[in-house]
């Protein structure tokens, strides 16, 4: 088992390099950032002397190697846009984030595994088309469509909601149903397939065959062996859910990470930029290894055969 997660840290040690150095790399080349900051009236001297100032002047190597050598000591510089310690702008808008990411996750299991559950036993009857169809229609149509029209019934028709800003609990209300309903209806249509196919194995027809109860088949020999695929779709989904912000965020104009991020992109605020997707990427990578070795703790097959591939 040690030797399993070795391997899977050292392999999310790789892609977090990778990915610090593709991100740092092409966020310089596409474009000037001195000129994305001061805009189009900057002068070319406030230009120069604005690259000067944040090192821009120096080459993409000289560069890089000094923003890993101050990352690595916790440093990843101030923000162009104000001035202050990035850490600290990103900082702040975690809470937000994680008002919406945490409870949407957790509407998205609560709705998405029942659904697909019951939709699975009940294969083939109204029950089962009627989820169909909506999971299909609530994966098919994009989160920030899906918001609009939750803006549109709850703030502007019906006006029992706001429909942008964060300064009470209602104004949660609709982007945290965007962010779970979306996902509820991804969670759902896997579910239903992945416990259908679980349902067909012959052990479960001969633990029917033996005169088992109907739902005693399924908690205790369909669900545990359906659980298996599941994490790994609960994996990908969790790891989503900061990148999803960024567009439920902007539509619900919530002071989040994403909005954080689209504003200091359309700033050029090239370290408030770099932390962020680094922070995103950390998630991510994280997130995997954690259902990794989930995985392998739910079907010992994988660890050994990640031994004896070593």
């Amino acid at each position: 088992m040690m030797s399993f997660v070795l391997a899977r840290l050292l392999r999310a040690v790789v892609v977090l390099l990778l990915t610090v150095t593709f991100v740092f790399i092409i966020l310089r080349v596409s474009g000037d950032p001195a000129e994305s900051m001061l805009g189009d009236a900057a002068t070319p001297d406030a230009i120069a002397a604005f690259r000067i100032n944040w090192g821009l002047d120096k080459s993409i190597p000289e560069q890089f190697a000094v923003y890993v050598s101050n990352a690595v000591q916790g440093n990843f510089g101030k923000s162009a846009a104000d001035g202050r310690d990035v850490f600290a702008v990103i900082a702040e808008r975690v809470p937000k984030t994680l008002m919406l990411t945490v409870p949407a996750f957790i509407l998205s299991l609560l709705i998405g595994i029942p659904t697909g559950i019951l939709a699975a036993v009940r294969r083939g009857k109204t029950l089962d088309k009627a989820v169909i169809t909506g999971a299909v229609l609530g994966y098919s149509v994009p989160s920030f469509l899906l918001g609009l029209g939750l803006i549109f019934t709850f703030a502007v028709w019906l006006r029992v909601l706001p429909s942008s800003g964060s300064s009470t609990w209602q104004h949660a209300v609709l982007p945290v149903a965007t962010f779970g309903l979306f996902n509820a209806a991804a969670i759902a249509r896997f579910a239903r397939s992945t416990l259908i196919e679980v349902l067909e194995q012959p052990y479960i027809v001969a633990a029917r065959a033996d005169g088992l109860p109907g739902w005693d088949v399924i908690v205790r020999h369909a669900l545990p062996n359906a659980a298996i695929p599941m994490v790994t779709m609960l994996g990908f989904i969790a790891a989503g859910l900061l990148g999803g912000s960024v567009l439920i965020e902007t539509v619900f104009a919530w002071p989040g990470l994403g909005s954080g991020f689209v504003r200091a992109t359309s700033l050029g605020d090239l370290n408030v930029v770099q932390a962020m997707i680094l922070l995103f990427t950390v998630f991510m990578v994280a997130v995997n290894l954690a259902v990794d070795i989930l995985y392998a703790v739910l079907n010992p097959k994988i660890r050994l055969q990640s031994n004896d591939a070593n």
